[in-house]
């Protein structure tokens, strides 16, 4: 295989593990924070005395400080070093986590999690870099399987985890629980994680302006409509508004990035390579997908089905156990072939069990049918995350891997922050849209079986999303080397 400007002249296998090992132990906590807070919400509203829409910021704030500064955060990593700049972001979140076990405020709170998410946005785009510069093409989708695998790991234990902590310690816990987990990565980057050569980079100050902009008003814009119940324009300033503002300013950045002559922050000829744009339209229809999923099926399981937190959280475990499983065997034989042939089946099972799923969804189904489309989703996904990843860092040299992992992780937090307000859209529409059609008065069985109903609808929306993205992964193409290993 020829080498490349990222690829090692001389690959260490063992050192390059090792480094691996280190980073997804960082990698594992942000997915562990995101998904244990969902299961502490009801908790932290009742002992912080908030109201639902308030305690909704808790994530949104951590969304919105995660989402917004992952185009400068990867180019940093490029400027001074990845393994500095995650080390920085793992202290921040560290103390963040602190911060919010400690609060006594729901103001408090909200604060300490933008801090958390500002750390989670320093360290997510410095493991991707890291892992584009240390393996070589021919090792990358071994890694990558690693990867998907640690997602479907921190996707199963998130839940349980956190209504164990709930249940025993108290909702703080959920947040320091990152504290010694954090210790350990910190020290295992230190001893494993190689000192890489930064790039000389300049910075594209009036890009940053322009990108952070219309970034925070995209996403604040897109929290806001779901607060707001997408009404159109709401008082001098609605969600509408800074939707459509922040549309402008990325249009405005994206032109600006083509005419600087300065090094722009994001090099828009990364766009000519087909496979890193069709990777980047995929993962964002994955992370709507993803962050979409959850919420309509744990909900169907507690309200309708009485299901207790931890009950809930093992009935949908199939999809991450299988992840768990699937992804390091098919991440070993990857990158023999072209990225469609996992890609296409993955979002083909993931979006057909999940629409499955949302079709069974009735008050009176046996439970243990629910388990087979869950499994189903975690074949497809543990076929998507490596193929996606893999396709979308193949080409990035050296000195474009910090722009490119920002970017992958900018859309991508770009498609969960509007997953995440469409969902509750689609919940609260679709549920009062059937108990609106029952004859009044209803008995409680009629309304438990409208409520399946309508989050069953609302569930479409992920599965429709993830069999949408077929359309792009189908044009995904090989490359030379891709051939020269299978033949």
């Amino acid at each position: 295989m020829p080498q490349t400007a990222n690829t090692p002249t001389e690959f260490n296998k063992k050192a390059a593990w090792n480094a691996l090992w280190a980073l997804v132990i960082g990698f594992f906590m942000i997915l562990l924070d995101t998904t244990i807070v969902h299961t502490a919400m009801p908790a932290i509203m009742e002992d912080l005395d908030s109201d639902i829409s308030s305690i909704l910021w808790i994530n949104s704030a951590y969304l919105l400080t995660f989402a917004v500064p992952l185009l400068v955060t990867g180019r940093l990593g490029d400027r001074f070093g990845p393994r500095n700049i995650y080390l920085l972001g793992m202290v921040i979140f560290t103390i963040a986590s602190l911060w919010s076990g400690l609060s006594t405020s729901l103001a408090s709170l909200i604060l300490a999690r933008a801090v958390q998410g500002l750390g989670a946005a320093l360290i997510s785009p410095q493991s991707m870099t890291m892992i584009t510069r240390l393996f070589p093409y021919a090792h990358r989708g071994a890694a990558m399987g690693v990867w998907g695998a640690v997602a479907g790991i921190a996707s199963l234990v998130g839940p349980i985890a956190g209504g164990l902590l709930v249940d025993s310690a108290g909702w703080e816990w959920i947040f320091f629980i990152n504290i010694p987990i954090a210790v350990v990565s910190i020290a295992m980057v230190l001893k494993f994680v190689p000192k890489l050569k930064p790039q000389a980079h300049s910075f594209d100050w009036i890009g940053v302006a322009l990108s952070a902009i219309g970034m925070f008003s995209l996403v604040y814009g897109i929290q806001e409509g779901d607060a707001t119940n997408w009404e159109p324009f709401i008082g001098p300033i609605s969600a509408w508004h800074l939707i459509i503002f922040g549309i402008l300013m990325m249009a405005l950045f994206v032109w600006w990035q083509s005419k600087t002559k300065a090094e722009p922050l994001v090099p828009l000829r990364l766009f000519t390579v087909r496979n890193f744009s069709l990777a980047n339209i995929a993962i964002t229809f994955m992370g709507l997908a993803i962050a979409t999923i959850s919420l309509p099926m744990v909900f169907f399981l507690q309200e309708v089905r009485g299901l207790t937190p931890t009950e809930s959280a093992l009935m949908i475990s199939p999809m991450a156990v299988v992840g768990i499983i699937m992804a390091p065997m098919i991440g070993k034989h990857i990158n023999k072939f072209n990225p469609r042939t996992f890609a296409l089946p993955g979002f083909f099972l993931m979006g057909g069990g999940t629409i499955a799923y949302a079709l069974m969804m009735h008050a009176d189904i046996p439970l243990w049918l629910l388990l087979i489309p869950s499994a189903i989703q975690g074949f497809g996904s543990a076929m998507i995350w490596p193929s996606l990843s893999l396709a979308a860092t193949r080409d990035l040299t050296a000195v474009d891997a910090g722009a490119g992992s920002g970017i992958y992780n900018t859309t991508r937090q770009i498609g969960s922050v509007l997953g995440s307000a469409l969902i509750a859209f689609m919940m609260d529409s679709r549920i009062t849209a059937q108990i609106g059609e029952l004859n009044q008065p209803a008995d409680q069985s009629a309304i438990f079986e409208a409520t399946s109903v309508g989050l069953g609808q609302a569930l479409m929306l992920p599965g429709i999303v993830a069999l949408a993205a077929i359309f792009s992964v189908l044009f995904f193409k090989s490359h030379p080397s891709e051939r020269k290993l299978r033949g």
